[in-house]
């Protein structure tokens, strides 16, 4: 059976090809003004995918428009504080916002943030789950939290196969992880784990001695390393970037299910450079952008008909866990207090 991303980007395609139900497109959409854009000369992005992928979307725009990108990556959690804090100040310093805490977004609309920027092709070719219904934000990619291990220091026949493995006695002292209170990566991990498994199983994984790292990008590079044999959170996608460098590090995806983030972006409704911001916003929405990030970047795209690398195990045949960004602003603050108490950070 298809899971539900699955089903949602397959109906999305069968409306695209007149297979599904008509859906009845706005008669208009935002067509950003290039020559003002350029006036501008500036996008400020806050973002918390991997410096490695912002930077090289950075240059590619400013190759293509001549539009300086300044990329202040950080956490999705620290930058949901710091928008908050110059927010609150009065201060509007960034114009396009992405974060892996898909709750960012809840709350930051709700607050009146963001500006409505519809785009043809975020309506057209993003499933409605992924698109808010009125225009504030769309999931820009998407990636999962597997199991992953360095096959130099971990045999395939020793190696964990589902989530209760991690528990082992083997492991403790081995295992490598990301932090909640800084990635919003891991806290939606954490929160769907949760809800799969309860509170205690999270409480025993954090009797194992886990080494703890901030972002979710952090992992995979130390099991890189060498420096930890097991990742028992983090993301995916860094993975895919080292093996595609040579390094040794096994994908596991558990039968009970993977932990799936969105990841939206947003244009400020107070940006200061307006015009440079949706011109930026509609190139990260690209299909060409959307491909980048697939290709160069390891992430998953929800955009319809988009292709993954031969050697990627596709996600139609990945059971996910659901993704809930509701769920998870009503579970923030008691997740890292008790994260906290488990994990003794």
């Amino acid at each position: 059976m298809l899971h539900r991303l699955t089903r949602c980007i397959a109906a999305a395609v069968l409306v695209l090809t007149g297979l599904g139900p008509a859906r009845v497109l706005p008669a208009t959409f935002i067509v950003p003004d290039v020559a003002k854009a350029k006036a501008e000369g500036l996008v400020v992005f806050y973002t918390s995918v991997d410096v490695s992928v912002a930077e090289r979307l950075a240059r590619e725009f400013q190759a293509k428009y001549g539009i300086k990108v300044q990329v202040e990556r950080t956490g999705s959690e620290r930058v949901f504080q710091r928008l908050g804090q110059e927010m609150g100040s009065n201060l509007h310093v960034v114009d396009v916002v992405n974060t892996s805490d898909a709750a960012n977004f809840l709350v930051w609309k709700n607050s009146g943030w963001l500006a409505d920027v519809r785009l043809e092709d975020i309506e057209r070719y993003w499933p409605p789950q992924f698109r808010d219904r009125d225009g504030t934000f769309a999931t820009w990619r998407a990636t999962l939290s597997p199991i992953a291990y360095n096959a130099t220091l971990v045999k395939p026949s020793d190696a964990p196969k589902n989530w209760a493995d991690l528990l082992a006695p083997q492991w403790k002292g081995k295992l490598v992880k990301a932090h909640p209170a800084y990635s919003g990566s891991e806290m939606t991990a954490d929160y769907e784990l949760m809800k799969a498994f309860g509170w205690p199983y999270l409480q025993k994984l954090g009797a194992q001695s886990v080494m703890q790292v901030q972002s979710s990008t952090e992992p995979p590079k130390v099991l890189s390393r060498g420096e930890q044999a097991v990742m028992a959170g983090g993301n995916e996608y860094v993975v895919f970037q080292l093996q595609a460098q040579g390094s040794p590090l096994v994908l596991v995806y558990p039968p009970e299910g993977t932990p799936f983030e969105t990841s939206p972006a947003a244009v400020l409704k107070q940006a200061p450079h307006p015009n440079a911001a949706r011109l930026f916003y509609a190139y990260l929405f690209s299909r060409d952008t959307q491909q980048l990030l697939i290709d160069f970047g390891g992430l998953r795209s929800v955009r319809a008909g988009m292709k993954e690398p031969a050697n990627r195990l596709p996600i139609t045949r990945i059971r996910l866990f659901k993704d809930d960004p509701q769920g998870v602003l009503k579970t923030s603050d008691e997740m890292k207090t008790r994260y906290a108490q488990y994990f003794g950070t």
